[in-house]
C-alpha cells in the first residue's frame, strides 16, 4: 500500500512571516511539526539535499533535470524519484518544457524551515 503524502499547508508555510518562533525559543506546536516534517524528511537524504542545493543555487533560479542528472552516479529514474520526493514535500516546483523538466525552489518554504532552525536567542553549543 503506498504512503499517503501530506502536502505542506500554505497557511503555515506561505508568505513572508515565520510559521513559528525558532526551536531554541519555543516549543513547536503539533500541527506545525506535522506540516514541516515531510520537508525535513525529504532533506534527510544526502542525494535530495544535494539536489535541493543545486536547484536553490542555480544561476537562473531554476535547474533543468538535464543538468542535475549528470552530477550523480545514479540512474535517471532514481534522480526522478528524488526530485518527485522534493516536489511532493513542497520544496520545489516543476515545469515541463518539451522533453525536459525545470525545477525551482519554493523560497518561502525554505525561508520557513530556516526560520524554525534559527538559533537567535538560543544557546550555543559548548
Amino acid at each position: 500500500m503506498p504512503k499517503q503524502k501530506t502536502p505542506l499547508p500554505l497557511a503555515i508555510l506561505g508568505g513572508d512571516t515565520p510559521c513559528c518562533p525558532p526551536l531554541a525559543q519555543q516549543r513547536v506546536p503539533a500541527e506545525v511539526a506535522t506540516a514541516l516534517a515531510p520537508a525535513f524528511k525529504a532533506l534527510g537524504d544526502p542525494v535530495r539535499l544535494q539536489l535541493m542545493s543545486m536547484i536553490a543555487s542555480a544561476e537562473n533560479g531554476e535547474a533543468c533535470v538535464c543538468d542535475l542528472t549528470p552530477a550523480f552516479d545514479l540512474s535517471g529514474p532514481t534522480i526522478s524519484h528524488h526530485l518527485r520526493t522534493l516536489r511532493e514535500a513542497g520544496l520545489v516546483d516543476a515545469e515541463r518544457r518539451g522533453t525536459w523538466v525545470y525545477y525551482r525552489p519554493r523560497k518561502a518554504v525554505l525561508g520557513q524551515l530556516a526560520a524554525l532552525l534559527a538559533n537567535e536567542g538560543g544557546t550555543t553549543a559548548p
